[in-house]
Order: structure tokens, then C-alpha cells, then sequence
């Protein structure tokens, strides 16, 4: 059986966990100077973050990346939820040609003992009740954590060391459009964590500046703490109000398309 090693992210890699596991693959909906471009953004942020205690860990079998958690203090975290005392596991990612095989658990195992190691209350995930790969529920409380609150198809899981410590919250998006009668407004909400919102609001720049002056472009960065705590939105483009939202990274041309509707009234 090959041989899982679970160890902190090295300089090694950093191109596996910044493109998000795309180090040879470029999907249809990316290009590979995009995938590229947002991984140095990833990679400068998570290392601004270490003194702060967040850390990476990475899944290797024979010394190859194969997986990899990200692990952030909840008080920095710009993926929520809100709370204190508690490391957030924002993303866990297994390669698929290499899952049911026990990574996701020893990257479990991994992030509990940073989290004792670091004097943390506990761990706390946001998870997801729907039939994707991305942080399915299911799998965290198989895994022993416990549901905190649910809300639809999302869930707060934590698996928590003391008791006396404080439930986190749910986000509550706080985000009201104010309407410019001489030109189309854009708010956009990004944070550099996600590869899919930086590469998003790389789009939305540039399709904006098609438009010359006849667009506002606003930006609301969730890395600042003020305003995550303020909108609650860690991603997301509005065009006039109305939600731009794909599912993946939205593409320019349905962005253009949405400005374009949005002249014509």
C-alpha cells in the first residue's frame, strides 16, 4: 500500500494547493493564465496568514500532493462563520482519482492536532447536503463532528474540546443595493482564499472597463475583516441589484450579457 504522508505545506507545494489541484488540467470554464494568476494571489495571502496561525496541510503519497486542508483561525477567516476560539476548515480537497482511500480522514486527523497544538476550543466547518465533491456534511459527521445549526442544504459542523465554548453563527448577508439612475452599478464581493472569486472579479474588471464610464464599479474585498464583518458576503456581482451566479466562475460573457441587459433599461 503506498505510503500517505501528512505534512505542512512546503515551498514544493505551493503550485498544487494555489491552482487548486489544476497543476496539469485547465477546465474548459479557465483559462491556464488565469488558474495561474490567482494560485501567486492564493499562495502571498495563506503566507501572510501563518503568523496569525493559520496553516495548509498537504496530503502526499510517495512525496506527490494528492490533497490538501486549509485550516484559519475563525477570527480571520473570510469564508465564515462567525464566532471565536475556534480553527475553521474553509476548504478540504482530495484528488478524485485517489478518494475512498482514507486521505479526507488522516487530513482530519491532521487539523484536529493543530488545533490542540494551538489551544483552539475546537474545529468548525461549513458543510453541504447536496450530491457534489465540495465539502459534502455527510462526510464531516462521519467523521464525528456534529451539526451546530442548518439552513437549507448548508450546515455549521464542529467537533469541540471544551464545552463552555460559544456556537458560531451562520452569515447573514447584509447587502443593499443603491440605485444610480445615469449608470449601471456593479457591486462585487471577492476574497483571494476562493481561486473561483479571484478569478471572477478579474473577469468582472475587465468586462467592466468595456463599458468605459457608463458603469460603477464597486468592490467589497472580504480579507478585510470590516467589511466581512459589515456585508457578510464573501463572494458574489450584482448588476443593478440582480445576482450574476453561475456556480463556478461566472463567465465575461455573462457578465456582458447581464450589463448589456441592464443599459437597455
Amino acid at each position: 500500500m503506498a505510503l500517505v504522508n501528512i505534512r505542512n505545506m512546503k515551498d514544493s507545494d505551493e503550485y498544487f494547493v494555489g491552482t487548486c489541484t489544476h497543476v496539469n488540467d485547465t477546465p474548459k470554464c479557465l483559462s491556464r493564465y488565469e488558474i495561474d494568476y490567482s494560485a501567486k494571489r492564493r499562495i502571498a495571502w495563506l503566507q501572510s496568514l501563518y503568523n496569525k496561525n493559520a496553516r495548509t496541510k498537504v496530503a502526499c503519497v510517495n512525496d506527490e500532493p494528492v490533497g490538501f486542508i486549509h485550516l484559519i483561525p475563525i477570527e480571520i477567516c473570510p469564508w465564515g462563520p462567525i464566532g471565536e476560539d475556534l480553527l475553521v476548515i474553509p476548504c478540504l480537497v482530495v484528488l478524485s482519482k485517489i478518494r475512498k482511500r482514507g486521505i479526507g480522514r488522516k487530513l482530519l486527523a491532521s487539523a484536529e492536532e493543530e488545533a490542540l497544538r494551538q489551544n483552539f476550543k475546537g474545529l468548525v466547518t461549513i458543510g453541504y447536503y447536496h450530491s457534489h465533491w465540495f465539502m459534502p456534511a455527510t462526510f464531516f459527521e462521519r467523521c464525528g463532528f456534529k451539526v451546530v445549526k442548518c439552513k437549507d442544504e448548508k450546515a455549521i459542523l464542529w467537533k469541540v474540546y471544551e464545552p463552555a465554548v460559544k456556537e458560531p453563527a451562520m452569515l447573514t448577508p447584509n447587502y443593499n443595493f443603491k440605485c444610480n439612475p445615469d449608470k449601471v452599478t456593479i457591486d462585487l464581493f471577492w476574497n483571494t482564499f476562493c481561486p473561483t472569486s479571484s478569478i471572477e472579479a478579474q473577469r468582472v474588471r475587465e468586462v467592466a472597463e468595456e463599458f468605459g464610464d457608463k458603469i460603477v464599479l464597486n468592490e467589497y474585498c472580504a480579507d478585510d475583516r470590516r467589511v466581512f464583518l459589515r456585508y457578510q458576503l464573501p463572494r458574489g456581482i450584482f448588476v443593478n441589484g440582480k445576482e450574476v451566479w453561475y456556480g463556478y466562475e461566472a463567465p465575461k460573457e455573462g457578465i456582458r450579457k447581464a450589463i448589456l441587459k441592464a443599459l437597455k433599461k
